[in-house]
């Protein structure tokens, strides 16, 4: 059924207040009400088959406007450095992003550390439009090592307040407003 990591960060883009106060506990009022616009605007996170293999990352999170692969790492360490198997994640995503028109995400949970735990980075992905493009411009991508193969850094990931802040902000199909009087509709700008 998953890590107990996989289930936290499922909570969260769930929207469940309690999830999102458990890992808001120790972080500051601004980083905690940026992770609670979640609760307005949350996602449909399920447990990817095959979890962690094919492009599918461990967990998938949709919602009407966007939709991200995500695999979960955690780790004691603030560096995951990727080979052999890891490394094969990676490409995978990589292929499913650019073949499938996704934005494939890695979660990074630093153990024993207070305030925002989770780092947020990119997989570098061609082909994206509309909304997942913009907001790629905005994620950090996995930083690459001297010799050029992609890593987990936390200290260069978004942190998942500042994420959740992004990807909520705008209206999506609630900013979709009908003139009664008109036939055109008018939607709002992300931002």
């Amino acid at each position: 059924m998953g890590t107990i990591y996989e289930r936290e960060l499922r909570s969260v883009l769930a929207g469940e207040l309690k999830g999102v106060r458990a890992v808001t506990r120790s972080c500051s009022e601004v980083a905690r009400a940026k992770a609670m616009s979640v609760i307005q605007r949350p996602f449909l996170v399920v447990r990817a088959a095959g979890s962690g293999s094919e492009g599918t990352g461990d967990l998938l999170a949709l919602r009407g406007d966007m939709c991200f692969p995500i695999e979960v790492k955690s780790s004691k360490s603030d560096r995951i450095y990727l080979s052999g198997r890891t490394m094969e994640q990676y490409n995978a995503l990589k292929s499913t992003g650019e073949r499938c028109g996704l934005l494939p995400l890695y979660a990074f949970r630093l153990k024993g550390v207070r305030g925002d735990s989770w780092r947020i980075m990119r997989v570098e992905v061609e082909g994206l439009s509309g909304k997942l493009r913009h907001l790629s411009r905005s994620i950090p991508p996995l930083p690459l090592t001297s010799r050029g193969s992609p890593h987990l850094d936390w200290n260069a990931g978004m942190p998942v307040h500042r994420f959740l802040s992004l990807v909520c902000k705008s209206n999506g199909a609630s900013g979709i407003v009908s003139d009664p009087g008109s036939t055109k509709t008018k939607e709002s700008a992300f931002g």
